[in-house]
């Protein structure tokens, strides 16, 4: 049998279809039969992106700047989202290659200071207790600090993502200052020293790239935090380094239910969705964590058809996001609030959340 064989047979209506063949050497490395495309273009997407804004953002031209900033700022999103799929091993087949592109796209968004598993397991933890659970909750600590607190809520005020900047500068500090993370030390220098040298060898052809780069990463994580910060109305477990206590079983089904929320960027037009990979359809990614990205709008549809009960929309959000930033630092929703009842107009949520960083 010739190699066109092999990969392709013809159907009765006279088109190329996948043969067994090949259908089985896609399932020996896709978790999915249907995930190579989506997924080879995401990662594909994030390759050019990524590059190619870095490029422009080193270019002397200012009109290079500006798409060169929202480039690479949008392809750490679409890498952020594909760690959260990594993490639920719904790209690969084999958990080992989940793990590998987790830890290189770790690396390309500037998490990877924090282990693969250390993040893997604060986020699987969010899942099965149905809570935000951390190792502290910083706004405890930040009382204690009152000036530091202050500045906190400046840089907010300024729409400076001071709460995010403030949890990724402790994955890199707290190894150095608490005993029981010391055996991160070695990973955290090593990530540092291969971080400078990179942008040391991109500032060598343009310094631009140390003046423009903090902007792409700020409107990053702008990014991500909108999308966490009105997912959920759960209650706050500083339990991420303890065993499980008798708080990990309180909640049950329904109460996840009612405390997590769709917040789509469009319900009109499905494909704007596809900016933050799909993440928006959260209601439906709880319910079964381990349908890929590309699948969540077709199965929202299967579970809730026209039911927006749980959706908000997204400039409701969008308002609230900005008009509670300064107070979001410092205090959070009760747990278990209802925000449907205005559809999230006064819907604070909480920061500090991230799936980024492990603690």
């Amino acid at each position: 049998m010739s190699s066109t064989a092999r990969v392709c047979a013809l159907s009765s209506e006279g088109r190329a279809v996948p043969s067994a063949e090949s259908r089985a050497s896609l399932k020996a490395i896709w978790r999915a039969e249907d995930g190579a495309l989506p997924n080879l273009l995401a990662l594909l997407y994030v390759l050019i992106a990524h590059s190619g804004g870095l490029w422009l953002i080193m270019q002397p031209s200012v009109w290079s700047v500006l798409p060169g900033v929202l480039l690479t700022a949008h392809s750490m999103v679409i890498a952020a989202y594909l760690v959260h799929e990594c993490a639920h091993n719904t790209i690969f087949l084999r958990n080992t290659d989940n793990r590998l592109l987790g830890e290189m796209l770790l690396w390309l968004v500037g998490s990877a200071y924090a282990d693969y598993e250390d993040v893997r397991h604060k986020h699987f933890r969010h899942h099965v207790d149905k809570a935000d659970v951390v190792a502290f909750d910083y706004r405890e600590k930040l009382v204690r600090y009152p000036a530091l607190a202050r500045l906190i809520q400046a840089l907010e005020w300024a729409c400076i993502p001071a709460v995010d900047i403030m949890m990724h500068s402790l994955v890199l500090i707290l190894p150095f200052t608490l005993e029981s993370r010391r055996h991160r030390r070695r990973r955290v220098v090593l990530v540092l020293v291969s971080r400078l040298a990179f942008f040391v060898l991109l500032a060598s052809i343009s310094w631009q790239v140390l003046l423009f780069y903090p902007i792409p990463y700020m409107l990053f994580m702008h990014v991500m935090r909108f999308m966490d910060t009105h997912q959920h109305t759960f209650e706050v477990f500083e339990t991420l380094e303890q065993k499980r206590g008798p708080e990990a079983k309180r909640f049950d089904r329904a109460y996840e239910h009612r405390n997590t929320y769709s917040n789509l960027l469009s319900a009109g037009y499905p494909w704007l969705n596809l900016l933050v990979l799909n993440f928006g359809y959260h209601n439906a990614h709880h319910e079964r964590p381990t349908v890929p990205w590309y699948r969540l709008p077709d199965f929202h549809a299967e579970l809730y058809g026209n039911d927006d009960s749980q959706m908000l929309p997204f400039m409701n959000l969008l308002s609230s996001y900005h008009r509670f930033r300064v107070r979001r630092a410092l205090h959070a929703d009760e747990p278990d609030k209802p925000v449907m009842q205005d559809k999230g107009r006064t819907f604070v949520g909480v920061d500090g959340v991230s799936f980024l960083t492990a603690h």
